[in-house]
């Protein structure tokens, strides 16, 4: 921003002496003064050292943006490693559980059952008796 400016503030400058001499020398050519010419080429002497202050700056910057996304960078992957070892770990814990919950009950439901019916069986004895309310 401030080279933008350093550059319209020379070209106003020579303008402005340029048409000065032009109004006050009506018809015959004269070079630039000594002054103009002096502060012509301090300017551009400031000109260079402003660009070159600029590229500087730019390089530094450049650098640290690339420091500080490569920071940016192993940290995000350190906290994706981190959740891709917590999805390992909750998907197995499930595949170590074979049944659910729900599962589970349905399957103590069943071997009471058939607890209940083999117990019914061998309570009964191995003759057959006839049931009364049959009759």
């Amino acid at each position: 921003m401030r080279l933008r400016q350093l550059c319209l503030l020379v070209v106003l400058m020579i303008g402005a002496t340029a048409h000065a001499e032009e109004t006050s020398n009506t018809g015959s050519s004269t070079p630039l003064s000594l002054s103009a010419g002096a502060q012509i080429t301090e300017l551009q002497q400031r000109l260079k050292e402003s660009e070159r202050q600029r590229e500087e700056l730019g390089k530094q910057l450049q650098s640290a943006d690339a420091s500080r996304e490569s920071a940016q960078l192993s940290r995000l992957r350190q906290e994706n490693q981190r959740l891709a070892q917590q999805l390992k770990d909750s998907q197995g814990g499930a595949l170590n559980r074979w049944l659910t919950e729900q599962q589970q009950w349905f399957v103590t439901g069943g071997a009471v059952a058939l607890i209940a019916l083999l117990c019914g069986i061998f309570a009964s004895g191995g003759h057959r008796r006839r049931r009364q309310w049959l009759n």
